[in-house]
């Protein structure tokens, strides 16, 4: 009976089942010109304290919305086939703005789901991006959920903040250029939350703050 029938699964992105290195040149080739080369800095031993050793940092705090996220918003989007419904995500605010950015840029809807505890700004940015704001749900999980119920009945892609190997892809550009940017890299520390993706030549370590969960993947360029 129709009224029976199980409710039709979100639409992801289409994707790899798993990332290669390959693919995040394949992300570097389209994000070309799109997004930007972000500078890296050296930090000189001593200049944060007499005990404190030099190191690089890479400022994606300087990249397209704020934040490398656009990286993989924009990868998955222009990996994909775009359905007449649009974009939709999930979001604490940082990857909603960026897929907002992507939308505008492709010309597409985008529809943001992000729980009551965004910041007012960020809530203020999202609809600068002429994105549809939904707040919804105490925690992210809540307005993942209710964004995976507006993509099953409408047809939007759900483009996932981190679940995802097109957006996984896109946010490994950043660490592509690092590497190109300090050849002599050996080790990266990372601040990660759910999902990251560093390709580097000897360590990658991950800071995550108290009660995250952690899934790094770090593969040899």
């Amino acid at each position: 009976m129709a009224g029976n029938a199980a409710p039709a699964e979100p639409a992801l992105v289409a994707g790899p089942a798993e990332v290669t290195g390959a693919d995040v040149a394949a992300a570097r080739a389209r994000l070309d010109g799109r997004v930007r080369r972000t500078p890296a800095m050296r930090i000189e031993a001593g200049q944060l304290g007499t005990a404190h050793p030099g190191f690089w940092v890479k400022l994606e705090s300087l990249q397209v919305t704020g934040a490398f996220k656009a990286r993989g918003a924009l990868n998955s989007l222009l990996a994909a086939q775009i359905p007449r419904a649009g974009v939709c995500a999930a979001s604490g605010g940082n990857h909603g703005q960026a897929v907002a950015w992507a939308a505008g840029l492709l010309g597409v809807p985008a529809t943001v789901f992000v729980p009551t505890t965004c910041p007012a700004i960020k809530l203020r940015r999202l609809a600068g991006y002429q994105a549809s704001v939904t707040v919804t749900g105490a925690v992210y999980e809540e307005s993942l959920a209710a964004a995976e119920h507006f993509a099953a009945r409408t047809g939007a892609s759900l483009i996932h903040p981190f679940d995802h190997p097109m957006t996984v892809a896109g946010a490994g550009t950043a660490a592509a250029e690092f590497i190109e940017q300090v050849p002599d890299l050996d080790t990266v520390l990372a601040a990660v939350l759910d999902g990251a993706y560093l390709p580097v030549r000897d360590e990658v370590v991950g800071i995550l703050s108290c009660g995250g969960n952690v899934d790094i993947t770090a593969l040899p360029l």
